[in-house]
């Protein structure tokens, strides 16, 4: 059984609720945190481990240190609730059902970052979760763990949520500065970084919702405890959104020890695939990441068991790997179609571009005709390797990674399911009436092969 630390309380009746999180022990973690320095508490997260939650994976102490610090100038903590990955839905889960869990990770992070006016930017689609949250925070301040002089700390510290327009792109944390800052969510170019100029030109920190909230658990077991839990640099649990074709839709708390093979078939987490169909390739991590065939999922390419974690995953680098990304863990079964969910992704892309840069602008909607074409059996042979040289010049070409976003899906079903493109291309009429099934799955196209 997986050590339970942002979830474990999941299941309290009320726990949404200022009187319930208390009673629970809640804010606990803020009152320990508020008798200590700030420096204190940067310690205490660069100890910990912990990597941001949202998908990048870099270390959160280090990030917070790199914080400019001029004379009268204001700091901010942005909190990114604009989760709109496909396949990820964990941030809602806790923003939803224990909205007091980030809060109270706020305030603690406020307070190390000296932000006294904090924001929380959400999805545009989660449209009853504001009021949520803006309850849980007006009984914070009802409590006194907002507002003026914070537990009589002398700390002030307001919190304020915005909800975004249902733009992907402002997931991007310099779009959702642009976009906080009420202009158009198109990403900023970089340097300056947000650490020293970010929201009204004033140094800001950007985290995830589950990276702020991992910060009360830190505290409250100190940060040597946390990075006791999990292994290697994978410190601490991991929030995991599953869902696709398994019998155990939801959110998982894991700490990272176990293998994917017992993620996807034990009763504790996905529960195996239905009907007894097997396992054709997963995306682990969010749409944007590598999708891998189920030899490759299960083992590396060395033959030894992939476990659920950041390097793991990432082990054979994207070759023969993946990335653990926001932890949108996407199961396809035999039954599925890898060039009908390559195209769809690349539908998603191509909508959601900002359109600022060319590459991205043009490639993604190019991708996504060729794409569309293939499925329709209307594709020709030199469409696959037209698809790779887009994707290779839209990779590193953009200002923010969204362009890498709509490049690596592309890549990946190329390198390992191009029998299945060939296949469509080969047998238009029949591609139309069923899929193309497991075939050669379990011996990819080796990457050298698709070059």
């Amino acid at each position: 059984m997986s050590k339970k630390l942002l979830l474990k309380d999941a299941h309290v009746e009320g726990i949404r609720y200022f009187e319930t999180y208390r009673k629970q022990g809640g804010y606990g973690a803020a009152e320990k945190a508020l008798k200590m320095t700030p420096e204190e508490i940067l310690e205490e997260v660069k100890t910990s481990g912990l990597r941001g939650r949202g998908g990048a994976g870099f270390p959160t102490g280090m990030k917070w240190s790199f914080l400019a610090k001029p004379e009268g100038v204001p700091r901010h903590l942005v909190v990114n609730a604009d989760e709109s990955e496909p396949g990820t839905f964990k941030d809602r889960y806790l923003m939803e059902f224990l909205p007091h869990l980030l809060i109270e990770g706020m305030l603690i992070s406020s307070y190390c970052l000296g932000s006294n006016v904090s924001y929380i930017y959400i999805r545009g689609e989660y449209s009853w979760i504001p009021d949520i949250l803006e309850e849980a925070i007006e009984e914070a301040k009802a409590a006194g763990f907002l507002g003026k002089n914070i537990l009589g700390t002398g700390f002030d510290c307001e919190i304020y949520v915005q909800r975004g327009g249902g733009a992907y792109i402002c997931g991007e944390e310099t779009a959702l500065l642009e976009s906080l800052e009420g202009k158009r969510g198109n990403p900023r170019l970089k340097p300056p970084f947000p650490a020293v100029k970010g929201l009204w030109e004033r140094p800001t920190v950007v985290n995830n919702v589950e990276s702020i909230a991992a910060i009360v658990p830190i505290i409250d077991i100190t940060g040597a405890e946390y990075a006791k839990i999990g292994v290697g640099r994978s410190t601490g649990t991991k929030l995991i959104s599953a869902c696709g074709n398994i019998n155990k839709p939801g959110v998982y708390e894991i700490d990272m020890t176990i293998t994917v093979e017992e993620f996807i078939y034990s009763d504790e987490y996905c529960g195996g695939i239905p009907n007894g169909k097997k396992l054709k390739a997963c995306i682990p991590g969010g749409s944007s990441v590598p999708i891998v065939p189920a030899n490759l999922l299960l083992k590396t390419v060395n033959g030894e068991p992939r476990y659920m974690n950041y390097e793991s995953l990432a082990d054979g680098g994207f070759a023969t790997g993946t990335m653990m990304g926001s932890g949108g863990f996407i199961v396809l079964d035999e039954d599925q179609c890898v060039v009908e969910h390559t195209m769809t992704l690349a539908r998603f892309y191509n909508h959601e571009s900002c359109g600022q840069c060319t590459p991205c602008r043009e490639g993604t909607g190019w991708m996504y005709k060729i794409l569309k074409k293939i499925e329709k059996g209307e594709g020709r042979m030199e469409d696959i390797d037209l698809l790779w040289d887009i994707q290779r010049k839209i990779e590193g070409n953009t200002i923010c990674p969204l362009g890498d976003a709509a490049a690596w899906p592309v890549a990946a079903a190329i390198r390992h399911f191009r029998d299945e493109f060939e296949w469509h291309i080969k047998n238009p009429e029949l591609s139309q009436t069923q899929n193309y099934g497991l075939a050669n799955y379990a011996d990819p196209i080796p990457a050298a092969a698709s070059n």
